[in-house]
């Protein structure tokens, strides 16, 4: 029997890695000798760069930046294959980054993750992948530009630093002295929403909130953005209301987009390709996947759907095993997810279900192979 293991880490508790040693000790118990490969992934946002490099055997390159408040600070992204990076926007530009008393997305930007972008051109990287989910920022992803060398003015040609603050006061966009190195590179952006750049679903009135804008602030950026989105229509003829994905991460989808001609791509699926895991899926009898809570969101281009969509394409079982399961959990049955179970065992709280992550997990990974040998000896 062979075995393989793609769960997504468990936020704050359990890593992609120590699943698939968890699920290798459980296997080993209920089936003695069985082959068990392990591939960690992530679908874009938190591990992503760490799943890709474990699998590509890549590195991290380590670079100072400037954090979403414009303190120097220090990120690290991964580069494999020789010339291939990967880049997670919220190393840089994150809201973890940002203390809570702090938070107010007038004045963050995404500067930081345009530095990083910069390094691995400079360095020779020329297919780059950017993960940009889990952002502090509101500022249309001009911070980021403005470090490849993008000048935005103002009404008197002075240029702007590049925060959310800023999108209201633009005036012209100047771009001659954009870095010419982003022409010879290959841009794919990881991004698993559809939100356009304004409106009642855009980048400010969906994220704004939870990045600290009352709903004052919000309207103030909202009339920033709708600004900014007038601008690069005029100067060059694209309407990012009307594209999906142009509001994620603030408006940096949309920056991307327009001034490194990034391909949008579901976060879960650029990872599978770039850890070839079809390929992995070779003479594997059954896949473990899962993820920390599965509800309705989980077949929105999240890890197990994905995991479970290539596992149907290949006609191999695929089974789950979850922290939590809220309400829709069950449509992730949809998607080539056979059963699921959850780690939780009896009544108790979520800090005690956090404390005890590993444990739990390790209970219900052989509760799962107990089930499954029960299932072969009735086939």
């Amino acid at each position: 029997m062979k075995l393989l293991f793609a769960s997504d880490s468990f936020k704050g508790t359990l890593s992609s890695d120590q699943i698939i040693k968890l699920l290798n000790e459980s296997a080993q118990r209920v089936f003695p000798g069985c082959e068990t490969v392990g591939v960690p992934v992530a679908d874009g946002g938190e591990g992503t760069v760490d799943a890709v490099i474990a699998v590509t055997k890549g590195d991290y390159r380590k670079v100072k930046v400037h954090g979403p408040l414009m303190e120097e600070t220090e990120a690290s992204y991964g580069v494999f294959h020789g010339d291939s990076a990967i880049i997670e926007m919220a190393a840089a530009s994150g809201l973890p980054l940002v203390p809570d008393e702090k938070r107010d997305p007038r004045y963050t930007t995404s500067y930081g993750t345009g530095e990083m972008i910069l390094d691995a051109l400079n360095k020779g990287f020329r297919d780059i992948s950017i993960a940009i989910g889990g952002s502090a920022t509101n500022d249309g992803g001009i911070g980021c530009i403005r470090a490849l060398g993008v000048r935005f003015l103002d009404e008197n040609g002075e240029e702007l630093k590049g925060c959310g603050e800023d999108l209201i006061k633009i005036r012209k966009i100047d771009v001659s002295d954009m870095n010419p190195l982003v022409k010879e590179c290959n841009f794919t952006v990881m991004c698993d929403v559809t939100n356009p750049l304004c409106g009642k679903d855009g980048a400010t009135y969906t994220f704004g909130k939870q990045k600290g804008a009352t709903p004052e602030i919000q309207d103030e950026l909202e009339k920033g953005m709708q600004n900014y989105r007038d601008i690069l229509k005029a100067q060059f003829g694209v309407d990012m209301d009307q594209i999906e994905g142009a509001g994620a991460a603030g408006g940096l989808g949309a920056a991307l987009m327009v001034f490194l001609k990034g391909t949008l791509k579901s976060g879960i699926e650029t990872v599978l390709d770039l850890v070839d895991f079809d390929k992995r899926l070779e003479g594997v009898d059954i896949v473990v996947t899962g993820e920390g809570a599965t509800d309705w969101q989980s077949v929105f281009g999240k890890v197990m759907q994905g995991v479970g969509m290539h596992c149907k394409a290949h006609n191999i079982p695929a089974v789950a095993i979850v922290g939590s399961m809220g309400t829709g959990a069950e449509d992730i049955f949809d998607y080539g997810i056979d059963s699921m179970i959850t780690t939780i065992n009896g009544v108790m709280t979520l800090p005690e279900a956090l404390e005890n992550a590993e444990e739990l997990y390790l209970c219900a990974a052989r509760r799962m192979f107990r089930m499954l040998r029960a299932g072969s000896r009735l086939a």
